[in-house]
């Protein structure tokens, strides 16, 4: 199933499809925030290095199926399958956009 996505929360998703980790990175706003595993990521650079470690460390497909948007947070919920512990598993992706750039990232189940 193919979904429309905000051309911001679209261009992360191509980025990290492609493995991509400044692509990945420049998706995000200058002092922008990934929060995934319970660590928060601030910043490009940061962001970057946080991409760059989980290519490393895993090999993964995500293909988002379903968006919503609530209290100006979008929560894309998408199927990631890959060669991390727990896969296959449906993540919850909630953004927030500032214009086309992503502000705010969060990874939970």
């Amino acid at each position: 199933m193919t979904i429309k996505l905000p051309k911001g929360i679209e261009g992360y998703f191509d980025a990290d499809r492609d493995g991509r980790p400044d692509a990945v990175a420049a998706a995000f706003t200058e002092n922008g925030s990934v929060k995934d595993k319970g660590k928060t990521h601030k910043g490009r650079d940061a962001i970057r290095k946080w991409m760059a470690d989980e290519s490393k460390q895993y090999s993964y497909t995500v293909e988002p199926f379903l968006i919503a948007t609530e209290n100006g947070k979008t929560e894309v919920t998408a199927h990631a399958v890959g060669t991390f512990p727990g896969s296959p598993i449906d993540l919850r992706f909630l953004f927030v956009l500032v214009g086309d750039k992503v502000a705010e990232l969060e990874i939970t189940v």
